[in-house]
């Protein structure tokens, strides 16, 4: 399956899966997530596939939810309604419906890889990090700017994958950190040269994607299982609820505030004061 906004290509058993805003660096809308999710469900179902690689067209893999005025007339927008018209339990539902759909990508049987170049940031680290590696250019930049004024993320896979003192620097900070750094910390499991970026993650991936099937499916299952044995799936709930109470806080509703009476440039200057 594919669309304008997201591309979708079989090479050497490997399904390429695009986020194609370029002109928007691939900001997340629900459109987008929506064919994101049938494109990865279809090449799971494709026999002809044995791996799947997540990519951004453009200058970026994914700079996040797309926050500017919504003029597509398209119930559900670019997101979720805005969290000051929704009471706390409808936040939560609202979350769950959104971010946590990125689950799907945890349990396809497939394994996935992301290919990062440019921005991975916010919303964009909330798909990345429920796949099952990423692979990243040097010079890419990873973060949640939001957690500076928005909220906190709606899923959490970064303590599993960074470690707690880590997860904190980077949540508790916002700052944002290029591919090597990284690597170094386990966020990605290999950053390389951005000339060699769609070399690496294409040898990788097809070199998964000869493994039978049944033998491919078996061994992510275990690994995905001892993750779960963690408590992964409670987690991610309890982050959806903890987003929903961070975007009751003060910071978060003048960030609002100033969002709607002075424009998205206004309030990001506000948050990175």
């Amino acid at each position: 399956m594919a669309s304008e906004i997201v591309l979708a290509e079989v090479r050497d058993q490997v399904s390429y899966i695009t986020l194609n805003r370029p002109e928007k660096l691939n900001a997340l809308t629900i459109e987008l997530m929506d064919d994101l999710l049938a494109a990865a469900k279809a090449a799971e179902a494709d026999d002809s596939v044995g791996c799947l690689v997540l990519q951004g067209a453009g200058r970026a893999f994914c700079s996040g939810w797309d926050l500017t005025p919504d003029t597509s007339g398209k119930e559900g927008g670019h997101g979720a309604p805005p969290p000051e018209q929704l009471t706390l339990r409808e936040d939560i539902n609202a979350l769950t419906a959104r971010s946590g759909r990125w689950s799907i990508l945890w349990t396809l049987t497939k394994p996935v890889i992301v290919k990062v170049h440019g921005y991975c940031l916010a919303g964009g680290t909330d798909m990345a990090l429920n796949c099952d590696m990423i692979i990243a250019a040097e010079d890419a930049q990873f973060g949640f700017p939001a957690v500076r004024s928005m909220g906190s993320p709606s899923t959490h896979m970064w303590t599993y994958m960074v470690g707690p003192q880590w997860a904190k620097r980077l949540l508790l900070s916002g700052e944002r950190i290029d591919g090597r750094i990284a690597e170094r910390i386990g966020l990605v499991m290999q950053a390389v040269e951005p000339s060699e970026l769609d070399q690496t993650a294409h040898a990788i991936a097809s070199n998964m994607a000869q493994v039978p099937y049944d033998l491919l499916a078996q061994n992510k299952s275990i690994c995905n299982k001892a993750i779960e044995l963690m408590g992964r799936t409670m987690l991610q709930e309890l982050a959806r609820e903890s987003d929903a109470m961070a975007h009751k806080s003060p910071s978060a509703q003048e960030f609002t505030r100033i969002a709607a009476s002075e424009g998205l440039k206004a309030a990001l200057a506000w948050q990175n004061r």
